[in-house]
């Protein structure tokens, strides 16, 4: 109704902070892709209702009340929890660097339901139990498609300063990949095979889904994600803590 006071929205929980005693700041997603933060008062209480409601990487019903600053929680009811009651080192991992980027690629003012839905689609697969390889594979693809989306596409479709198709280096600066000849003139320009280049087109053309099946080397996972981490880094002009913490693993 206009003028409520109070309004209804499902959001993914992507952060929480402390707040005095028993409170606590909530950094949410909602179902429109807007960045909301509201405080959920009681939340640390042993036994608070709030408590199991709002737990990180959930999907909640939200009853908000309007604040001065800051919206105030008033109701919240368990939709989804993906990763379940327990979930391992792994799963926490992958869902807190997702939870990461989607925080600084989402704002207050601006709505994104896409944002939302790539989002929640992330962090239930990550509760499907992949292994280790499938869950820097599902980090990497999310980070990429991502900040595509909201305007930092890389071209991995030739070199990005010449338009060679013979490309064995890549450049978060540079904006994408680089033949050999230009990256000589960009500093940090990382080294990549012909493997790494078709996995690179992969994680922009292919599904979550689709990807999950392919077989990936460890080895390959992990260098894909520590390019999805420079790639974010360098064009959010973040610290990205949890892909560090992910990435040193």
């Amino acid at each position: 109704m206009a003028g409520s006071r109070t309004y209804r929205t499902k959001v993914l929980i992507l952060d929480k902070t402390k707040l005095k005693e028993t409170d606590l700041i909530l950094t949410m997603l909602d179902e429109r892709g807007r960045q909301v933060r509201a405080v959920a008062k009681g939340a640390r209480k042993p036994g608070g209702r709030l408590a199991a409601r709002c737990e990180l990487f959930c999907t909640v019903d939200m009853l908000l009340a309007h604040g001065r600053s800051l919206d105030v929680v008033s109701q919240a009811e368990l939709m989804e929890a993906p990763l379940g009651a327990a979930p391992d080192y792994e799963a926490t991992c992958a869902a807190s660097a997702i939870a990461e980027v989607a925080r600084v690629c989402s704002f207050e003012d601006a709505e994104d339901p896409f944002t939302f839905a790539i989002t929640q689609r992330a962090l239930a697969l990550v509760g499907s139990g992949l292994d280790s390889a499938h869950m820097d594979l599902l980090v990497a693809a999310f980070v990429f498609k991502l900040l595509s989306h909201i305007g930092y596409r890389p071209d991995f479709s030739a070199c990005v300063s010449c338009g060679d198709p013979m490309l064995s280096y890549f450049s978060a600066q540079a904006g994408g990949l680089l033949c050999g000849s230009c990256a000589s003139s960009v500093p940090g320009a990382e080294l990549v095979s012909v493997g790494e280049v078709a996995w690179l087109r992969a994680l922009m053309s292919m599904t979550f889904d689709a990807l999950m099946v392919e077989q990936i080397d460890p080895h390959t996972a992990a260098f894909l994600l520590g390019l999805s981490h420079v790639w974010a880094a360098t064009h959010t002009d973040q610290r990205l803590r949890a892909m560090e913490f992910m990435l040193g693993r």
